[in-house]
């Protein structure tokens, strides 16, 4: 196949540019048109989709969904915020597969995420979802072989979920053609802003067709993110859940006291002693503390796995591979694994320590699962004096 790869127009020519204006001073609530469906067979879905949807395990769209799915389908630019753990991801992956044409073997959706994990996630539940459609979708992320991605796009994929550096490496080597892309989504978009990839986002939409649909996810809404929208966003419908109302509904938290740092261990022994686990993931804030505590654990003759952004792509997939499958009960990690990772089998997340900020916490103590499940989960935090 020829590859080609055409950077869109910009400066004043380019349609999708709106007037700057100080987004700090704006004030955010869901938009007036916003209407409520309550069930997937009203969304007007694809019967194959449909069938997806309901083998997947969904029974009904949880409130983000019954808001956006039918703006998104409509071919509205989107700003979408919704606590973790209520279905975002399935939001945007509904959407994205209603408006293929199969038929068309080319990229026609580029979805961008902040982790390899939550890339590779995301390509899991479009192929599940998209289970009755032939779908094709391709993960393109760091720290895997590039002739393999190369590949795999030549052969033609409807979908390309990835990382911002891999997918603008790919766009540039003209491999990852753009010229039929309609939808843009850019899935937790605080996350990618903080992590620095907000030149390499602007760097990919260059490359897109200036009609191309912008539909932006996140669970915050900082305002360098709405000023950042305000550049390739063109009328965007707002679905918006306020700060305030972010919040562990659902989530059994505890809070153990422990007097001193050192103690947290046998804390964290007794606790594991005590309590029956299904599967839990213990979080800490720096890689050091994460092998650490993973080698003290072994040494007591706890079998646990650990994970954080060190380690070879390969090896982490591995690891979650284990951990999904059951064979691993206990997950200590950073926050890598923190955001839009589903392992519906987790019924308990420890804080070794506690996080910096309050989103973090949220992301840490609920998982995507929770959006089509009603297990229990348990959040506990070892907490130490502040002097």
């Amino acid at each position: 196949m020829a590859a080609t790869a055409t950077m869109a127009t910009s400066g004043s020519a380019r349609k999708r540019l709106l007037k700057e204006e100080d987004m700090t001073k704006v004030e955010f609530e869901t938009s007036e048109e916003v209407d409520v469906t309550p069930t997937f067979d009203t969304m007007g879905l694809r019967e194959d989709l449909l069938r997806g949807i309901y083998a997947y395990g969904f029974e009904k769209p949880s409130a983000i969904q019954q808001r956006a799915i039918k703006q998104i389908i409509k071919g509205r630019d989107v700003i979408a915020q919704s606590q973790s753990g209520t279905g975002k991801t399935a939001t945007f992956s509904i959407s994205v597969l209603q408006c293929l044409d199969i038929q068309v073997r080319e990229t026609q959706a580029l979805i961008l995420a902040p982790t390899r994990e939550l890339a590779v996630q995301i390509q899991k539940g479009l192929l599940a979802l998209g289970d009755y459609m032939n779908v094709q979708c391709h993960a393109c992320i760091g720290g895997t072989n590039v002739g393999e991605d190369i590949r795999k796009l030549d052969y033609g994929q409807h979908v390309v979920a990835g990382t911002p550096g891999r997918v603008f490496d790919m766009i540039r080597r003209r491999s990852l053609r753009t010229r039929a892309i309609k939808m843009l989504v850019l899935d937790e978009a605080d996350e990618m802003l903080n992590k620095g990839f907000k030149e390499q986002i602007y760097d990919v939409y260059r490359y897109l067709p200036p009609a191309t649909q912008v539909v932006l996810i996140s669970a915050t809404l900082p305002h360098e993110i709405l000023e950042m929208t305000n550049k390739f966003m063109t009328d965007p419908i707002r679905i918006l859940v306020k700060r305030d109302e972010l919040t562990l509904e659902g989530i059994k938290q505890f809070f153990v006291a422990v007097e001193r740092e050192e103690w947290k261990f046998d804390t964290l022994c007794d606790l594991y002693d005590t309590l029956t686990i299904t599967q839990a993931v213990i979080f800490c804030n720096t890689k050091r503390k994460v092998d650490w505590l993973t080698e003290k654990m072994r040494e007591a003759n706890f079998t646990v796995s650990s994970m954080h952004g060190d380690m070879p792509q390969k090896e982490r997939e591995s690891i979650m591979k284990e951990f999904r499958s059951g064979a691993s009960r206990v997950l200590i990690s950073t926050d890598v694994w923190a955001r839009g990772l589903d392992v519906p089998q987790v019924s308990l997340i420890i804080n070794y320590d506690l996080p910096n900020n309050r989103e973090l916490y949220i992301h840490r103590c609920v998982l995507p699962s929770l959006a089509h499940t009603l297990d229990p989960r348990v959040c506990d935090c070892l907490l130490t004096p502040i002097f």
